[in-house]
């Protein structure tokens, strides 16, 4: 067991003028993650501790926070592997906090939305299913993996400073669906994110990259769209 203290972050609107940090030392061991850790503290020390959580495996996204300076899955970050004996905790950047560790995901969701992230089938539709090799699925590479917890948001430098920006998850998103064989508006989607607060607003600083937890590129995904509007172009 080793004592960890618990740095984090508190806002109420109804309460609070301005954020503090809340400082709880508990006893810790190997295996422990920091979501654990925070159902501690919540059942322990202070009932009124707010964030997210669902399927603690890995799988949701829905615990993603700032942990240690970096965007993590508070679920599978381990708090002895982070050596430390302060471990701070912040919420997701650039979205409104709405108490605590918990963020309003909604101007997230109307960027995502405009991407249109859902196959449009080509005609005729099969009675069964589309039909689609392995070197067609091979295309779609793990940008399908994508469980939109929003940390490549966090992360982004552009999405901190330009709110009609799509976003590393939205665009990558996009990228999917432009690279599934069975989709029949290339052209309509090339045209969503040719535009000045689409592809074209990545800086590619690949921050998006380095704290995806699945370990996706979006700004790879990104310069792909863009070498593809370009080919369009000059065709």
């Amino acid at each position: 067991m080793q004592n960890i203290t618990f740095k984090i972050f508190r806002f109420d609107p109804e309460k609070n003028k301005a954020p503090y940090f809340d400082n709880f030392t508990i006893s810790v061991s190997h295996g422990d993650t920091v979501l654990a850790g925070m159902f501690y503290i919540q059942k322990t020390h202070d009932p009124s501790l707010a964030f997210r959580f669902s399927c603690r495996g890995a799988v949701c996204g829905s615990c993603a926070m700032h942990i240690n300076g970096k965007y993590r899955l508070a679920c599978e970050t381990q708090v002895l592997e982070l050596n430390a004996d302060t471990i701070t905790i912040q919420p997701l950047g650039h979205l409104p906090v709405l108490r605590d560790l918990i963020v309003d995901f909604t101007s997230f969701y109307e960027n995502y939305k405009r991407i249109k992230p859902y196959l449009i089938g080509k005609e005729p539709v099969p009675e069964k299913e589309y039909i689609q090799m392995p070197e067609e699925r091979n295309k779609i590479g793990n940008t399908i993996d994508c469980i939109l917890c929003g940390a490549c948001y966090g992360a982004c430098a552009t999405a901190g400073v330009n709110k009609e920006y799509f976003g590393p998850a939205a665009l990558l998103k996009a990228e999917r669906f432009l690279s599934d064989s069975r989709d029949s508006i290339e052209d309509d989607r090339l045209r969503i994110v040719d535009d000045l607060h689409g592809v074209w607003r990545c800086h590619s600083i690949f921050s998006c990259q380095d704290v995806c937890p699945r370990e996706l590129s979006p700004a790879e995904a990104i310069l792909r769209m863009k070498k593809r509007i370009l080919q369009k172009t000059i065709l």
